[in-house]
């Protein structure tokens, strides 16, 4: 695989070179749109984007739990303190050691599900990129085979773009 990046003035011509290359057969999967401003969903023909982030507070929060109960039962059972006939294991100290351990868990699984989530760091490498993406620019960055790169650059050319790079 091999990248190509066509920069643009607009958002427009952007949008029409990604009609463009699925109507060339290559689909939203192997492209990325780079932009200076949020746009709608979807405004550039986009992949919907799919995450997991839900699942790592929820395990952490479960992770937490379990280690509150297991550190505050057993604590109490391994130092028993026998008190007038009340039990052994007391149950509302225990609830605030599980919340507290169960609030910590979800915050901190979350953290690191952001992390992993947003692909940080990329060990992969930089890729293509250009700085006037800054500026105002709209860039397409598009992962295909070697032998479709031309396709692609003619493709770019056809929507208007201002600027084209290959990897190298």
């Amino acid at each position: 695989m091999a990248q190509i990046l066509g920069l643009f003035n607009t958002a427009e011509g952007a949008a029409n070179a990604t009609e463009l290359l699925g109507k060339q057969g290559i689909t939203n999967d192997h492209w990325e749109v780079l932009t200076d401003s949020p746009y709608p969903e979807g405004a550039f023909g986009e992949k919907e984007p799919h995450h997991t982030l839900f699942r790592y507070p929820l395990l952490g929060a479960l992770v937490g739990f379990t280690t509150g109960l297991l550190y505050t039962a057993g604590t109490q059972m391994a130092f028993p303190i026998a008190t007038g006939g009340k039990p052994i294991l007391s149950i509302p100290p225990m609830i605030i050691i599980m919340y507290e351990l169960t609030m910590m868990g979800a915050l901190t699984w979350t953290f690191l599900g952001i992390i992993i989530e947003s692909r940080l760091p990329r060990v992969s490498g930089v890729g293509l990129y250009d700085a006037r993406v800054t500026e105002g620019h709209v860039a397409i960055i598009a992962d295909v085979a070697a032998e479709r790169l031309d396709l692609v650059e003619r493709t770019f050319k056809q929507a208007g773009a201002v600027d084209i790079k290959r990897a190298r």
